[in-house]
Parts: structure tokens; C-alpha cells; sequence
């Protein structure tokens, strides 16, 4: 699952910080469905692409009318790797408010695990060079 949506795509940055807010839609579409949460956190996502999102108009902007019009720049060949996390059982006994916590503990244990932060574009072009042993 990656409930960051345009939010957190648009005004994270290389702290990797969620921005969720109060947001539990995606838990209660998998209560209702009765299925699992599986938590993904992908490596250098905000070293590839990065945003001005923080400047104060396209946040206003965006805040007042949902337009996603912030300038993105970047498209940089950096190492990109997804991490999939162990799934979340369906519990018809918990709240998507406590679904929803334990997705974010979840993605921010592999995000703890395999991100360092602040993320750095010149590291994350460096480790498309770097040698990873075969499993």
C-alpha cells in the first residue's frame, strides 16, 4: 500500500516524513474487503524526482483547490529499490484508525531500515555503482 498520495508525493522532501494527516481511506477499503495491508517503501524515491512544492504559492495553491501544479525537476539516474514489508492480516477486531497506525509503524520500520536520511542525490547516483552480493 502507498496511501502518501499527491500530499506526499508533492511537499515531502529528502526526510522522507509522511503527510498523511488523518487520512484512513485506504484502511477502510481493506477492512471492508477483508484483506491484508501490504507495506511497500521504495529507496531514493525523493532523490529521482523533487519538487518545489514547499514554496509558499504552489502550496496555497494546491491547499485551496487540489490542483497538483507544482514544479517538478530532477529525473535523476539514481538507484531506485522497493522493499516490501511483511503483510498486515485482515483483523475484523481493530479500526481503520489502528489499521491505518500500524500500516504507517510498518512503512516507517522498512523506511528506518533501508533509507538514510537526509537523503542525498550525489549518494543515491553513487550506489548505482556499488556492488551487491548475489542471494
Amino acid at each position: 500500500v502507498l496511501p502518501g498520495g499527491t500530499r506526499e508525493a508533492l511537499f515531502s522532501d529528502e526526510n522522507y516524513d509522511f503527510l498523511w494527516g488523518s487520512r484512513t481511506g485506504f484502511a477502510h477499503v481493506a477492512r471492508d474487503a477483508k484483506v491484508p495491508v501490504i507495506p511497500i517503501f521504495t529507496k531514493n524515491l525523493r532523490e529521482g524526482y523533487r519538487t518545489l512544492g514547499k514554496i509558499w504559492p504552489f502550496k496555497w495553491l494546491y491547499e485551496r483547490t487540489r490542483w497538483p501544479i507544482v514544479p517538478i525537476y530532477g529525473g535523476f539516474p539514481v538507484k531506485f529499490c522497493t522493499y516490501i514489508g511483511d503483510p498486515i492480516p485482515y483483523d475484523p477486531n481493530i479500526s481503520a484508525g489502528q489499521l491505518a497506525e500500524k500500516t504507517k509503524s510498518a512503512i516507517k520500520d522498512l523506511r528506518n531500515k533501508y533509507q538514510e536520511i537526509p537523503g542525498s542525490i550525489k549518494r543515491a547516483l553513487l550506489e548505482r555503482f556499488e556492488k551487491h552480493p548475489e542471494k
